[in-house]
């Protein structure tokens, strides 16, 4: 007799969190023993990152920012997040192509907790509210990203008094 992990996860939650790239059927069952399926005892998606630690922890005092680090937490939610992130290092999803953007820009382990923050949020969606997860894809996300980039300094040239123009055609000569 065969045991269907997938489906008995389904059957706890009333959702199927192995539709998010990087969490296989045993995360999403130790995610479900972990978290619990009533996701009310947080108001939002950030109070729900916040008990996991994978927010920042901003310590301000007098105006400056003295330590910006995530807080040191054995929370195995957190850990379980974190492997699952880490499985998505070569992966061609949107999840994928945003945990090696963030790790050339911030390195690994930032980049390994910004991607592991990223899941968290999509996980308190579909638990919260029944949504599903649907991946666009790299291609597609790095379409979104150029697209973002080039209105970002549009609207920057725009600020400083400047016009963006794309560059001329190459024009080959034939000989």
């Amino acid at each position: 007799m065969k045991f269907n992990v997938r489906e008995e996860a389904f059957r706890i939650s009333g959702v199927d969190l192995t539709q998010i790239d990087g969490i296989n059927e045993s995360a999403a069952l130790g995610l479900i023993s972990e978290i619990g399926i009533d996701m009310s005892p947080w108001q939002i998606e950030k109070h729900f990152a916040s008990w996991l630690t994978l927010c920042p922890n901003n310590k301000i005092s007098g105006g400056h920012v003295l330590k910006r680090r995530t807080r040191k937490s054995a929370n195995r939610a957190r850990n379980i997040l974190c492997f699952c992130a880490q499985s998505l290092l070569r992966s061609r999803s949107a999840l994928g192509a945003f945990y090696r953007r963030m790790c050339s820009r911030l390195g690994k382990p930032k980049g390994l907790i910004a991607t592991a923050h990223k899941v968290a949020l999509f996980i308190y969606r579909m638990m919260k509210y029944g949504r599903d997860y649907a991946d666009i894809g790299q291609e597609q996300y790095d379409k979104q990203f150029k697209e973002r980039t080039l209105r970002s300094l549009a609207r920057k040239a725009k600020d400083l008094v400047f016009q963006l123009v794309p560059p001329p055609r190459k024009r080959f000569l034939r000989i």
